[in-house]
């Protein structure tokens, strides 16, 4: 299986609603339904499966309804500052975290609950098998956690044609069955690949197919 280096741009604004959610309906309608106040969230799962997605929708959302969002990851550096009207605090990618940030992140999520507001993090594994400080470990899986679960065939193809249907593609079946045949069945490989033909079919101003992806992929990557 081959992984394409791309160029993606500017990534599409995420919502909640554009979220395929599989098998993953009950965290969706817990994400949905989570308020201010509420116990922490934990979403675990492997690279690709959606996690900075739901990250970025539910920020948007609660955004669109006027309330403040802090958000902090593993690229967060320097002191995690809180502002005193946040209503939901994110941390994508916990297992991440160095020595100093799992401190801001302790002290970042004492200071949330504190204050009355939610707090949902990321990570790629459940709380009890994260490497990080005792206390900030244990905080962590204090509430709900959910497992993403791998998107099905059926989930993936809906997937695609989302995509394809947002770029102004549409992709014919045979397309869809040559890739998740030949290509890792995760989106962190098939929406890079998807993109890339998108580019190709664009410069040649021609419909993708299963022969123009082949004439792609027989071409050195892009540098």
């Amino acid at each position: 299986m081959r992984q394409l280096p791309l160029d993606l741009g500017p990534e599409p604004e995420q919502s909640l609603q554009s979220f395929v959610m599989g098998d993953n309906a009950a965290l969706l309608m817990h994400l949905q339904a989570l308020a201010p106040g509420e116990a922490p969230t934990l979403i675990w799962g492997g690279p690709g499966s959606g996690k900075t997605h739901l990250m970025h929708a539910l920020a948007r959302h609660w955004r669109e309804q006027g309330l403040c969002v802090a958000a902090f990851d593993a690229d967060t550096r320097g002191r995690w500052a809180l502002p005193d009207q946040a209503r939901l605090v994110l941390i994508d990618d916990a297992d991440r975290l160095d020595a100093a940030q799992q401190h801001e992140a302790f002290a970042a999520f004492i200071e949330a609950v504190g204050q009355g507001a939610a707090v949902v993090a990321t990570a790629q594994a459940p709380a009890v098998d994260l490497a990080l400080r005792e206390d900030l470990r244990t905080r962590l899986g204090w509430g709900p956690s959910f497992a993403l679960r791998p998107l099905s065939e059926t989930a993936l193809r809906e997937l695609l044609r989302q995509e394809g249907q947002r770029r102004g593609l549409s992709l014919p079946e045979e397309l869809l069955d040559y890739v998740l045949l030949r290509f890792a069945r995760d989106p962190a490989h098939l929406i890079p690949l998807l993109d890339r033909l998108d580019h190709y079919a664009l410069q040649r101003k021609r419909a993708p197919t299963v022969p123009l992806l082949r004439q792609m992929l027989n071409e050195p990557d892009p540098v």
